[in-house]
């Protein structure tokens, strides 16, 4: 079993009695580094990331999983990071998106609402000489590359 999945399944399994809570990534970088992204359907605290460190960490050492020197960061992902799972789509409904595809089109509009095969968002369509209008556009995974989660100030 490769390091990352021994490490997912740790997580997992200290987050199992937390319904909220879910594993985004698990990542093990050559340099040593191995982060573990939490997110949670009201967000995920600092104390969650601490008690899955700590679990993930006792467990590693103790079962002697990684043989070389590494430092583990167990976090949220952040404002920046692209959307990966269908759930954190799910979670951020009615925010607005900007959605890159394959072709290399962005688009952006609010999140309207999350298929299996795709999401619904309603963007602004300006044609020349006319007035925006709001329209939906249903946009298929197999499209998508990145999307992410714009934040506004207003």
């Amino acid at each position: 079993m490769d390091i990352e999945q021994k490490v997912r399944e740790l997580a997992e399994q200290k987050i199992a009695d937390r319904p909220d809570l879910f594993v985004v990534d698990v990542k093990m970088h050559s340099n040593g580094k191995l982060i573990v992204l939490l997110d949670g359907d009201k967000g995920v605290g600092i104390s969650d990331c601490v008690a899955v460190s700590r679990h993930v960490g006792f467990h590693l050492e103790e079962e002697n999983v990684i043989e070389h020197a590494y430092n583990l960061e167990v976090s949220s992902p952040g404002l920046d990071a692209p959307l990966k799972l269908r759930r954190q789509y799910e979670k951020n409904i009615d925010r607005t998106v900007e959605v890159k595809q394959a072709e290399g089109k962005k688009r952006e509009g609010k999140l309207l609402a999350v298929a299996e095969d795709g999401i619904t968002i309603e963007e602004k369509i300006k044609e020349k000489g006319k007035k925006a209008e709001l329209v939906e556009s249903f946009i298929p995974f197999s499209e998508i590359t990145e999307t992410k989660v714009l934040i506004s100030f207003k």
